[in-house]
């Protein structure tokens, strides 16, 4: 399979530096092994969109020269790459996931204790409701047995017992997905070989894995980073008003120090190199 990697933003404020180190990370592996580097803009958390942010995230990856091979304005064949446009296409495979088992439809409200009532609706009552207009979600199923496992090219073999899995919301009321369900469709149907992240998802990675294993799809490669703190030790965000790319350039930075400077920020070269050119970390 040909390496692809992507790096998928949401449009939620500035690309700080942990947003960044993803981007580059996706950027250096695919080139590393001649791939393909595409980007993909998750905008469905419609409420905290931020004006402007979209037109950021092209703005720093032609500054940083992480130019992407497919994305919303190059097209690579498996389009469209913002998932507001794909709603269509995450409809009908939650349709075919309850078809198969691994989720289902559910009209309560709120988060769930314990298990959910609706699992237990008959397929009348869930038409009846349905045509009656009243608000739901669609919900994954998990089981409430055996265990889950996968491996991650940092962290290794990882094996969770189902049980401790809560059954997310895989498409919300108002039509829209979750990440945790349009991250699974898209990097499938993309041909996505390698997934890099952080490794806040390594929570979240056995319920993709019962997503993949429903389809009957391959997972790809998993790649969890450890978080980039700052200096209370805290995660960064870009709704906290964090480390920026935006910030280090306002501050004098040059964008060539900045990629050179988040590049070690979770790799070092073995002969502790520590100045590179965007063309020489793909080398390296």
């Amino acid at each position: 399979m040909k390496m692809r990697t992507r790096f998928a933003p949401s449009p939620t404020g500035y690309m700080h530096i942990g947003n960044l180190r993803t981007a580059l990370y996706c950027y250096l592996i695919a080139k590393h092994d001649h791939g393909d580097f595409i980007l993909r803009i998750e905008d469905t958390d419609q409420q905290r969109e931020v004006e402007g942010a979209i037109d950021l995230i092209y703005q720093v990856m032609e500054e940083t020269g992480l130019h992407y091979d497919e994305g919303p304005d190059i097209d690579g064949g498996v389009g469209p790459y913002i998932q507001s446009q794909r709603l269509d296409i995450y409809h009908e495979y939650a349709q075919k996931l309850i078809d198969l088992g691994g989720a289902h439809y559910c009209f309560c409200e709120g988060e769930l204790e314990g298990e959910d009532p609706c699992l237990h609706l008959s397929q009348q009552e869930i038409q009846d409701k349905l045509d009656a207009g009243i608000s739901h979600v669609i919900r994954q199923t998990i089981p409430t047995t055996g265990t889950t496992s996968f491996d991650d090219e940092v962290y290794g073999h990882i094996e969770v017992e189902n049980k401790t899995l809560n059954e997310g919301i895989l498409i919300k009321s108002d039509g829209y997905p979750t990440y945790n369900f349009a991250n699974v469709i898209d990097d499938h149907l993309m041909n996505i070989s390698h997934v890099v992240r952080g490794n806040e998802y390594l929570s979240s990675a056995p319920k993709y894995t019962h997503l993949y294993k429903a389809f009957g799809w391959e997972e790809p490669k998993y790649i969890h980073c450890p978080l980039i703190t700052n200096e209370e030790h805290q995660k960064l965000s870009k709704r906290s008003g964090h480390s920026s790319y935006e910030d280090l350039i306002e501050q004098g930075f040059v964008p060539e120090a900045v990629v050179n400077f988040v590049a070690l920020l979770g790799w070092s070269s073995p002969d502790n190199r520590e100045i590179f050119s965007l063309e020489e970390l793909v080398e390296a």
